[in-house]
């Protein structure tokens, strides 16, 4: 920033709305979940510390990574690489020794720790697909190039796909618009939209329990399994214009399942009624200006593609957050970003966002 300029720094910004949403998100894991909490573990905080650790822990690194040269990261193919395929074998092991929750292996232990390798395999996918990109940018200038990049995407997608669909398509979003931006020809990305939409639809029915969520999704009132949907929607319906009141919600207590995870929105509508949630989905809107503004601004492609690919991740997630409880689209198990309980989704995501505000901090530094 210039001497004498009373511009905000791009990064400033982006903390103060990340930090916002993070806060607001903790106060909504409290209010969805104290009473639940308070029945199993006799503590109304229970959920709330755990996430608060978990967010005091990613905004530490996510400071930290903001004062690094993220450039240095693309003069270090060996350790990008090695990254990558260790990432890759992080997802297979836990397909074969993963901890089974909801019929899903999704969690690895090592330790006392506990994570999904899948939220870790976003912000890999970013910094690897990135610096690939960046390297080879005149190589994607051709269909090769591209269908190459699509390529190496695979030993992260694939074990994905298998134990979790909706991560996998999340990470087919991110590396479709990051080959986008690298090579806008509309032709190509229009063919990239037809191949993906396959992948999906092979990813969607090569398990019985998807192709029933197709099912629901179409009459979840009378379905059997509908029960969540339906409880969403009715708060949802309560929370009208101004909502009941924080921490007010009735269909928190008992009535909608574990609301302070993928449904929470839900209890915001009811909550916060209709402006609250536009209040929200506000905040989420100027983050991803934020965001795209960085990267247009980016001095190199590498740090437009981190941008973008950020951005990426964090749209696609909050619309099909959004898109479930409004029962748009089909149940697919995806949190709230920053809001919905989850504490490897939180860390990661904060990390990720680290390399964002470097970006932003580097732009025009050297």
């Amino acid at each position: 920033m210039k001497k004498g300029s009373c511009r905000v720094p791009k990064d400033l910004n982006t903390l103060i709305l990340v930090l916002v949403l993070v806060g607001f998100g903790l106060v909504m894991v409290f209010s969805t979940s104290s009473y639940k909490a308070n029945q199993l573990f006799g503590n109304k905080a229970y959920w709330l510390i755990r996430q608060s650790i978990w967010a005091v822990l990613g905004t530490t690194v996510m400071v930290l990574i903001s004062g690094f040269d993220y450039r240095k990261l693309k003069m270090l193919p060996e350790l990008m690489t090695f990254g990558y395929i260790g990432m890759s074998f992080l997802l297979i092991l836990t397909l074969l020794i993963g901890s089974v929750t909801k019929g899903s292996k999704r969690w690895l232990s090592i330790g006392p720790v506990s994570f999904q390798p899948s939220e870790l395999s976003k912000l890999v996918l970013i910094l690897f697909l990135a610096r690939y990109l960046a390297v080879h940018e005149k190589q994607m200038k051709t269909t090769k190039g591209i269908f190459t990049a699509l390529f190496l995407t695979i030993p992260v997608i694939g074990p994905v796909g298998i134990e979790n669909a909706s991560t996998s398509i999340i990470l087919l979003a991110i590396a479709g618009m990051m080959i986008f931006v690298s090579s806008p020809w509309y032709k190509r990305f229009f063919v990239m939209i037809f191949l993906g939409i396959g992948a999906v639809v092979v990813i969607i029915g090569s398990r019985a329990y998807r192709l029933e969520r197709l099912v629901i999704w179409m009459d979840p009132e009378h379905h059997p399994k509908g029960h969540q949907t339906m409880q969403g929607l009715y708060a949802i319906g309560s929370g009208g214009l101004f909502g009941k009141g924080l921490g007010k919600s009735m269909q928190k207590l008992g009535f909608l399942p574990e609301p302070q995870n993928d449904m929470i929105f839900s209890i915001i509508c009811e909550e916060l009624g209709l402006l609250g949630a536009l209040g929200v989905i506000l905040l989420f809107l100027l983050l991803l200006y934020q965001f795209i503004r960085i990267g247009m601004e980016s001095m190199d492609l590498f740090g437009t593609l981190i941008a973008a690919g950020v951005a990426a991740h964090l749209g696609i997630q909050i619309f099909i957050n959004i898109a479930v409880v409004t029962n748009t689209i089909p149940n697919t198990g995806i949190p709230l970003p920053f809001i919905s309980y989850g504490g490897s989704s939180l860390f990661f995501l904060l990390v990720e966002i680290g390399f964002v505000l470097s970006v932003a901090r580097h732009n025009k530094a050297g």
